[in-house]
């Protein structure tokens, strides 16, 4: 068995031990229906113990890699995406053993399943790095970059469980449309790992050639039926489905159409999820956060971004624009990659002005958090899928 393997069969294991611990986390704040916290303590140490498990294989998944790989492993989507998810998971362990908050464990962990299930979805082959990213600043710009963004979801996760307490769900609201588009978005992540799973099975597989953005001609292969045609493109799979609209040269017509398959997929698992329980999914969570302190939720997201606001600082500005640098000769080019990681800092940067500055806490705060979240995913799948630019390597 080779290191990657190796490495391969320990992303199972910390994937099921989440998995696991997911339930076990959700059964002890479900079983604390009298607010004793005595149940929820004793489950809520079993759930710990399976997260740990989970995460020294996730651990081991990744200096593995590392070894099999000769370099750090976050040179492309599936790495730097089981590494997030990897992070996010680490960052919520720490605020367990400062905060003994169970309920985090229950939003965090399926939110890490999510990640690296869509991780999952994108090409794992070991390969050789290409030029721009064969630097030491690989491992240094993307691994702050992901430990950020890690500790910057916790912040998420607690504004999350802070509105679904607060937000009144029986009265309509647009407090009660957001937080229910929030779990919609969610449901679109998994309808993305189903859609990629079945078209995975079943082999679809429909090459074409295309002119790209330098005017050049260049090939690509579709692993899911294209709705959307490459720029000038021209089909060499004579049973391929034909394209309902071409793109311009700029958009990645084969992974916008992932993401289209992805929201269709997401779309019907929502209304089938709607319709087995006969409420929102928000709905369906509220029970489980009816014993939660909000103030400690607020502290927590608060928490959060101090300390990730910075490292992403370092990672995704600084470290970035030395290593634009040193393989692109110019600190600085407004490359999409380069846009969104400014747009997020500016985000996080208004939203401690607006917190320590205005008074922003409780729900406001909170809001502000998942809408961090939503940037950073935006970032990640949107930025990195449908738009072509010096990140596109992934």
């Amino acid at each position: 068995m080779t290191l990657a393997d190796i490495s391969s069969n320990l992303l199972y294991v910390a994937f099921i031990a989440y998995l696991i611990a997911t339930f076990v986390f959700g059964g002890a704040v479900k079983g604390n229906k009298e607010g004793t916290f005595k149940s929820e303590k004793r489950w809520g140490n079993v759930a710990i113990i399976i997260t740990l498990i989970g995460f020294a294989a996730n651990l081991g998944y990744f200096f593995t890699r590392w070894g099999a790989t000769g370099h750090a492993p976050l040179s492309n989507m599936f790495e730097f995406t089981t590494a997030f998810g990897m992070t996010l998971v680490g960052g919520f362990v720490i605020l367990y053993f400062l905060y003994r908050t169970p309920v985090l464990g229950m939003i965090v962990l399926p939110v890490a399943l999510l990640i690296i299930a869509f991780a999952s979805m994108f090409p794992s082959e070991v390969s050789p790095l290409i030029p721009a990213l064969q630097t030491n600043w690989l491992a240094i710009h993307v691994s702050t970059v992901v430990i950020a963004e890690g500790i910057l979801a916790i912040s998420a996760a607690a504004g999350l469980i802070y509105l679904l307490k607060v937000v009144d769900l029986t009265k309509k609201s647009k407090q009660r449309f957001w937080l229910e588009a929030i779990m919609y978005s969610l449901v679109l992540v998994l309808g993305f790992v189903l859609a990629s799973s079945f078209f995975s099975v079943t082999g679809y597989e429909a090459e074409f050639n295309y002119v790209d953005k330098e005017a050049k001609e260049a090939a690509i292969t579709y692993t899911m039926p294209p709705i959307f045609g490459m720029n000038e493109y021209e089909a060499l799979t004579d049973a391929a489905m034909t394209p309902l609209v071409e793109t311009p040269a700029i958009v990645d017509a084969a992974k916008l159409t992932t993401v289209l398959w992805s929201v269709m997929v997401g779309t019907v698992l929502y209304w089938l999820i709607r319709l087995v329980f006969r409420k929102r999914i928000a709905a369906i969570l509220k029970p489980f956060v009816k014993n939660v302190n909000l103030q400690l939720m607020d502290e927590i997201g608060y928490r959060a971004v101090i300390i990730g606001f910075p490292v992403f600082t370092l990672g995704a500005l600084i470290f970035a624009m030395i290593w634009a640098q040193i393989a692109w000769s110019r600190f600085w080019g407004w490359d999409p990659k380069e846009v969104w990681a400014l747009i997020t800092w500016l985000f996080y940067a208004a939203y401690l002005h607006l917190r320590l500055g205005k008074g922003w806490q409780g729900e406001k705060s909170a809001w502000l958090a998942v809408i961090g979240f939503v940037i950073i995913m935006f970032n990640l799948v949107a930025v990195n899928l449908i738009i072509a630019g010096l990140h596109s390597y992934a």
